[in-house]
């Protein structure tokens, strides 16, 4: 199965923080999971680690490679598919992971309850 993380099951992951529920953790470490983290999450958390409001591993990249995680660059395809979308989310950031989702197939690993508004595959955790 192909999944694409939102931002805090990452942050939770890399953390070993608790509230990463065991069934999520087992689909990521399940060696069948091909397991994606977007571009968009990267420069979300850049952002906030600019503005002082998270701290980020200065080797995040290579955390990703260890874990195996593919990063999803965004496309001209994805930012169209965005507009697609209807305006249940006012978070851009989750909206581009949407529009990745829905365009590559992926079902998305979130506790966003706002997901279930879209047509894209879910699973919550």
């Amino acid at each position: 199965m192909r999944f694409l993380l939102d931002t805090h099951i990452l942050l939770w992951w890399l953390e070993d923080n608790p509230k990463l529920p065991w069934n999520i953790r087992e689909i990521i470490q399940n060696p069948e999971s091909l397991i994606f983290v977007s571009a968009a999450t990267m420069w979300e958390m850049s952002i906030k680690k600019s503005l002082g409001k998270l701290d980020i591993p200065d080797d995040l990249l290579e955390m990703l490679k260890d874990n195996e995680f593919q990063v999803l660059g965004v496309t001209a395809d994805h930012g169209l598919k965005v507009g697609d979308l209807p305006y249940h989310h006012k978070d851009p950031f989750d909206r581009i992971l949407i529009a990745q989702a829905l365009c590559e197939r992926l079902m998305v690993i979130s506790r966003d309850d706002k997901f279930k508004l879209y047509d894209v595959p879910l699973l919550l955790a």
